[in-house]
C-alpha cells in the first residue's frame, strides 16, 4: 500500500505536472471536508505553510446558514478570519480526480491558538489527556450508506421523492447482487487503498441499496481522517457513476438506518491494555472502568453522535440499531458489544452511532467517557444476555434531539473534559437544528390532515 505523499514526492510531482491542485482543507461541525483548491504551484511555494478561512465555518449548519446565538463568531463581531494550519503528514493523492492531492488542516487563531470548539482540536485534546497516562487510543470505524439509481442533482430536482435504490432487495453478504454495484464500490476500495487508507472490505448491508465499507483500526485521529475521506471519497465516486450516495441516518421510515459503529481499544507499548488473559472473558479492570464511563455517561454524549432530528428516527426495536444503554457479549441488540473475547484483539464496539455522525466529535465524546470511567474506578455491570429490545429495566438512549441537547448541556462530565464554551456552542448547534426543524410544515403532517383535520 502507498503511503501519504512526502512533501518533497508533491513537489516533484508538481514540477514535472503530474500534480496541478491541492485541496486544502478543514473538518467542519459536520465532519465535511471544507477548503480552498490551490494551484499545486502556489501550494509548494509557500501555500503549505497556512491559508485563511471565514469563521463562520466552524458556526453553521448543513445549510451553511449564519445561525445567531454563537459565542465564537456572528455578525456583531463581523465573522473574521482563522487561520488554517497545514498537517502535512496528511498530504496524499486523491486517484479518482486527475492531477489532484490533499491535505487536512488544523484550525487556530490569529494569535497561534488552536480554535478549541473545532472538531480535529476537540478529539487531539482527548487523545493529549490519554497520553498523559500513558495509554493510546486505537479505533476503528465501519461506514453504512445508501447508493441510489439517480444522481444527486436528479434527485435534487425531483425534491428528493420517489427515490429508488440502486438495487431491489436486501443485500446483505449478498454477492450477486453487489457485483451489480462493483462499477461503484470497486474504485471507493482501490482509490483509498491506493491514498493509503487501509481498506479492508465492503459488503451489502441489510437493506434494498445499502452497503458498508470496512476500514482496519488506527490510532485515533488517523481512524477519524481514514474515515471523513472516505465517507467524501464515496460521494465523489458515486456522482462520477452517475448515482447519489447518503449517510442520512434514516431516509424512509419503512427501511433500516445506516449506522457508523465503533471499535475502540487503549494502547500501551504495543500492548492492548483492555486484554487480561487471567480476568473473565479476558477484559482488563481498566476496560471494565472503560466501558462503565461509556455506559454511565452514554445520554451526556449522544448528541455527538447523532446530531440530527432524523438521527433519532433511527434507533427502532428490530432494527440493529440500540435502544437500551446496555452492554453485552456479542450481542448486535445491545449499544456496547464487547467484541474479540479473551483474545488481545479484546475492545469495546459503541453501536450507537449513525451514519450522519462527525467522527472526531463522536470519538472525542466517547474517549472523554471512558477516561472519566477510569479515573472514577467504575465498576462495570453485569453483562446483559438476551433481547435488549425486550428489557424494560435499563436506561432508554435519549430519544430525540432535544433530548440529547438537554442532556449534553447539562454534561459536568463534558463541560470538563473540553471545556464550557466548547459545549454551549455544540449545544447552540443543536438547538438551531430544533428551531430550524420546528419552524417547517412537513408532507407528513399535510398529507395526514389536509381534508380530515
Amino acid at each position: 500500500m502507498s503511503k501519504n505523499l512526502k512533501f518533497d514526492t508533491l513537489k516533484a510531482k508538481v514540477a514535472d505536472g503530474a500534480i496541478d491542485t491541492v485541496l486544502v482543507c478543514l473538518i467542519d461541525m459536520q465532519g465535511r471536508l471544507m477548503g480552498k483548491r490551490f494551484h499545486a504551484r502556489a501550494f509548494v511555494d509557500g501555500g503549505y505553510d497556512e491559508t485563511h478561512c471565514c469563521t463562520y465555518l466552524l458556526a453553521t449548519d448543513l445549510e451553511m446558514a449564519t445561525p445567531d446565538g454563537y459565542a465564537s463568531t456572528s455578525w456583531e463581531q463581523g465573522y473574521g478570519d482563522y487561520t488554517m494550519k497545514t498537517d502535512l503528514e496528511t498530504l496524499r493523492l486523491v486517484p479518482w480526480l486527475s492531477g489532484t492531492a490533499m491535505v487536512i488542516c488544523d484550525i487556530f487563531d490569529h494569535h497561534g491558538h488552536p480554535i478549541a470548539h473545532a472538531p480535529r482540536a476537540m478529539l487531539q485534546k482527548q487523545i493529549a489527556r490519554l497520553t498523559d497516562i500513558g495509554l493510546s487510543p486505537t479505533m476503528a470505524t465501519e461506514l453504512e450508506f445508501f447508493l441510489f439509481e439517480n444522481s444527486l442533482d436528479e434527485i435534487a430536482k425531483g425534491g428528493f421523492r420517489d427515490l429508488t435504490p440502486i438495487s431491489g432487495y436486501n443485500e446483505d453478504y449478498h454477492i450477486l447482487q453487489t457485483t451489480k454495484e462493483e462499477h461503484v464500490m470497486r474504485p471507493v476500495r482501490n482509490h483509498l487503498f491506493e491514498m493509503g487508507i487501509p481498506i479492508e472490505g465492503s459488503k451489502g448491508e441489510a437493506e434494498a441499496g445499502q452497503e458498508e465499507l470496512n476500514i482496519k483500526y488506527a490510532e485515533a485521529l488517523a481512524c477519524a481522517d481514514h474515515h471523513t475521506i472516505a465517507k467524501h471519497a464515496i460521494k465523489e465516486i458515486a456522482w462520477q457513476q452517475g448515482h447519489a450516495a447518503t449517510f442520512l441516518a434514516k431516509w424512509h421510515h419503512d427501511r433500516v438506518g445506516s449506522s457508523s459503529h465503533v471499535h475502540q481499544s487503549l494502547w500501551q507499548g504495543g500492548k492492548s491494555m483492555f486484554y487480561d488473559p487471567d480476568r473473565p472473558l479476558g477484559k482488563s479492570e481498566l476496560m471494565d472502568q472503560y466501558m462503565a464511563g461509556l455506559i454511565k455517561y452514554a445520554a451526556d454524549y449522544t448528541y455527538f453522535m447523532a446530531p440530527y432530528v432524523n438521527s433519532y428516527k433511527r434507533f427502532a426495536k428490530g432494527s440493529f440499531a440500540p435502544t437500551r444503554i446496555i452492554w453485552s457479549v456479542d450481542n448486535r441488540t445491545a449499544a456496547f458489544r464487547l467484541c474479540g473475547e479473551g483474545t488481545e484483539a479484546i475492545r469495546v464496539e459503541c453501536r450507537i452511532p449513525g451514519a450522519d455522525m462527525n467522527p472526531y466529535l463522536a470519538q472525542a465524546a466517547m474517549l472523554a467517557a471512558g477516561l472519566k470511567g477510569i479515573e472514577e474506578k467504575l465498576a462495570l455491570p453485569e453483562a446483559f444476555s438476551g433481547d435488549a429490545y425486550a428489557d424494560e429495566t435499563s436506561a432508554h438512549i435519549p430519544r430525540n434531539l432535544r433530548d440529547a441537547r438537554d442532556a449534553l448541556h447539562g454534561s459536568d462530565m463534558l463541560r470538563a473534559a473540553m471545556g464550557d464554551a466548547v459545549i454551549d456552542h455544540y449545544a447552540r448547534a443543536a438547538g438551531w437544528e430544533l428551531e430550524e426543524f420546528d419552524r417547517v410544515v412537513t408532507d407528513w403532517e399535510i398529507a395526514r390532515g389536509f381534508e380530515r383535520a
